[in-house]
């Protein structure tokens, strides 16, 4: 520095030092944002790609357990049909021989032994049928869900009816079709089992690029703030999530229950 009279001024060189510091203090600073900024971006890229593993882990675990239950419900279908079903109708043909052979005051007495087997053969031919994907993906999703429901309604149900609204749409996959019935499948079985309701309702509502299913009882509810969650409600959800569908399901004692399901029918 030169002093002259009170005046300090700086030499050139000392002005270059000073702006060099500023720009080197500039630099300095924009590389430590540029560092902060590419370390967080990394660390949330590996966090995300954690996240993105664990739940590609959880859908291949759903998708092997989905798969592996679908079979074994193939399999006892088959039995079903094949095994138990050739046995009532075995047993139905002998008792139909020995009906022949007694006298007219005896055959009266076969009657109601003989209705039981035939209703209890058709029975099993029914259910074998909605326990085999390949019965219900020939037939066809909402023809599944109406012999399911006719089903029920004889066996428990005063009305058990199907609605169709909307223009009806072909599943892109229809393996999903096998999902959202099984989750159909799934909520009639509880009604069954512990809802006491008398009527149940199932409806399907096409609206365009979307299905809305909603199936409901009229039995005694829940209060959905203390009911343990169960496997059943448990397999219905991870099954929507499966196939990307949204499932709601709604309860207040004795207020029945309502399940509603939203599916994208491009996926």
């Amino acid at each position: 520095m030169v002093q002259t009279g009170e005046k300090l001024t700086s030499t050139p060189a000392e002005r270059y030092l000073l702006v060099y510091m500023i720009l080197v203090l500039i630099v300095i600073t924009a590389l430590v944002i540029v560092f902060f900024v590419v370390f967080q971006r990394r660390k949330n890229k590996l966090l995300l790609d954690k996240v993105k593993q664990q739940q590609a882990f959880e859908e291949e675990i759903i998708q092997a357990q989905t798969e592996a239950q679908e079979q074994t419900l193939k399999n006892i279908g088959w039995e079903l049909h094949d095994n138990v079903g050739q046995l009532l109708s075995f047993a139905n043909m002998q008792l139909s021989i020995l009906k022949m052979q007694v006298s007219d005051e005896v055959k009266g007495k076969f009657k109601d032994t003989t209705e039981a087997l035939s209703n209890g053969l058709k029975e099993v031919r029914a259910l074998s049928r909605t326990l085999n994907n390949d019965v219900i993906l020939n037939i066809g999703f909402e023809k599944s869900i109406t012999n399911e429901l006719d089903r029920l309604k004889r066996m428990k149900f005063k009305s058990a009816e199907l609605n169709i609204q909307g223009e009806r749409v072909d599943f892109k996959d229809r393996k999903h079709e096998i999902v959202i019935f099984r989750i159909l499948q799934e909520f009639l079985s509880n009604s069954v089992k512990y809802s006491e309701a008398e009527n149940i309702n199932i409806s399907i509502k096409y609206q365009g690029d979307n299905i809305l299913i909603t199936a409901k009882d009229d039995g005694k509810g829940f209060d959905e703030n203390k009911v343990e969650k169960g496997s059943g409600l448990i397999n219905m959800k991870s099954r929507a999530e499966l196939i990307g569908a949204t499932l709601d399901l709604k309860s207040q004692p004795n207020e029945g229950v309502e399940l509603k399901l939203i599916y994208s029918l491009k996926s």
